[in-house]
């Protein structure tokens, strides 16, 4: 057994797990967070398992450009007019939870946000 077998978001990409998906494609799913943090609290993951941003190499870069650039129309699509904040957790002292790499999207009126950021 891996980490993979393991991994939450793995199983939620493998459809093993429910989510709110919001889009998907050949090399990312976003859905919404469970435990959201503001108004608008999306996740956006690579299909392929990689523990962190720290452990991407070259051959990460394309679909984490892409996934970047998704963003601005999840974010405008889950109703963020005014703006929105993208934010990478990297490893323990960065506060990452869970080990896949995911994107969070946060948004809505800043005054509704809950507790400390992810």
């Amino acid at each position: 057994m891996n980490a993979q077998d393991n991994c939450i978001f793995c199983k939620i990409v493998a459809g093993q797990l429910p989510s709110r998906k919001v889009y998907e494609d050949d090399d990312m799913v976003a859905f919404h967070d469970i435990h959201p943090k503001a108004p608008v609290h999306l996740l956006v993951i690579p299909r392929l398992h990689v523990d962190s941003l720290a452990d991407c190499g070259a051959g990460e870069g394309a679909v984490l450009a892409r996934m970047m650039l998704k963003v601005p129309e999840l974010a405008r699509a889950a109703g963020c007019a005014n703006g929105f904040r993208t934010v990478i957790n990297t490893g323990p002292d960065g506060g990452q939870e869970v080990y896949h790499l995911h994107l969070h999207v946060l948004g809505g009126p800043r005054h509704e946000w809950k507790g400390p950021l992810p």
